[in-house]
């Protein structure tokens, strides 16, 4: 694998692949397959560790409901029956999990990570945490000897799958270097965005404005039907508009086939908003759009439930005017 050398980009490290170079040592560690367990292959998890098996590394899985490994060992991962297990087959462990309590349990809980790593070990989270239990974290991975990045990504579960997904990195910049490889395996592009702590506060306001995008969207699509336009050409007027948005392209298509279908839930929405409006009062940042789209989800998931997708937030104005948005020709997933 040949060296891959940080270009700027806005203002940030942007992390692209380049040809080998007459430089690139083949005894260096990033040009061997390394290590890797991954504990955690929900929706995101499982694609973003299909990504390391494509690049040829040694990956180990382990998750809660074994069964969601089954596609990753019959593409030649090691299904590994606890943590200690992971620990034991890895140089490196990425995690990506549904919430900060999930986390501490898996990193911190007595018979997590942080019991059973070797020192020099470093622990990768592709999970969508608080800025805080991110660096409480650090510090205690930073007794037992284990380095930590932080990775979470954005794009959606679709982006994910084709190895597409963009990733957030927070963390030294030597030891992001050192495991490029490796976050270059899971996504593209990789954007190190400074100290550990500063992925997930972008993270955080990635996904606020995709669910005031969300909410948005829903509205204009009513306007539309109410207004006796066609649901189809209105899509399509506003893909190519000034008010067009990676949302409306993506999850418009779900709500107007009537599955919804996104793979992220409504409870993960609420934790993400929480989150957004919290760092609103930390920072003193009024966010009156986020707050107001809080709202809106707590009480589409008291309706719908925690499990239901997040793109059902559109439901609540559906339901309430007793009018649906259903188009012919849209896909019930995102390819």
């Amino acid at each position: 694998m040949g060296e891959r050398e940080p270009r700027r980009g806005g203002g940030l490290d942007v992390l692209s692949a380049s040809g080998p170079t007459a430089g690139d040592d083949p005894t260096d560690g990033r040009s061997r397959p390394a290590r890797v367990g991954y504990i955690g292959l929900g929706h995101l998890g499982g694609h973003l560790a299909a990504g390391l098996v494509r690049a040829g590394h040694q990956l180990t899985v382990h998750d809660l409901d074994p069964a969601r490994g089954d596609a990753l060992v019959a593409s030649g991962a090691r299904r590994a029956s606890s943590i200690a297990e992971v620990a034991g087959e890895s140089e490196v462990v990425f995690t990506c999990l549904p919430s900060p309590a999930a986390v501490d349990a898996v990193i911190a809980g007595p018979d997590g990570l942080l019991a059973h790593a070797v020192a020099g070990t470093t622990w990768i989270d592709n999970s969508t945490n608080d800025r805080d239990e991110t660096l409480r974290l650090a510090a205690l991975a930073a007794a037992h000897g284990v380095r930590v990045l932080e990775a979470p990504v954005t794009g959606g579960v679709h982006k994910a799958a084709a190895g597409e997904i963009t990733v957030l990195v927070g963390g030294d910049a030597a030891l992001v270097d050192e495991h490029r490889h490796l976050l270059d395996a899971i996504g593209s592009p990789v954007l190190h965005m400074g100290d550990l702590g500063s992925a997930a506060v972008i993270k955080v306001i990635t996904n606020m404005l995709a669910f005031v995008h969300l909410v948005a969207a829903g509205e204009a699509l009513m306007l539309a039907k109410r207004g006796g336009l066609d649901l189809a050409m209105a899509f399509e007027a506003i893909r190519h508009s000034s008010g067009n948005s990676f949302v409306h392209e993506t999850e418009s298509q779900l709500i107007l086939n009537g599955s919804y279908d996104i793979a992220f839930t409504m409870d993960l929405a609420c934790k993400d908003l929480g989150f957004a409006t919290d760092f609103g009062r930390r920072f003193g940042v009024p966010l009156d759009l986020a707050a107001a789209t809080e709202q809106t989800f707590v009480r589409a998931r008291q309706q719908y439930g925690g499990d239901a997708w997040s793109t059902q937030v559109v439901k609540l104005l559906e339901d309430a005017l007793g009018t649906d948005l259903r188009a012919p020709g849209f896909p019930p997933r995102l390819a």
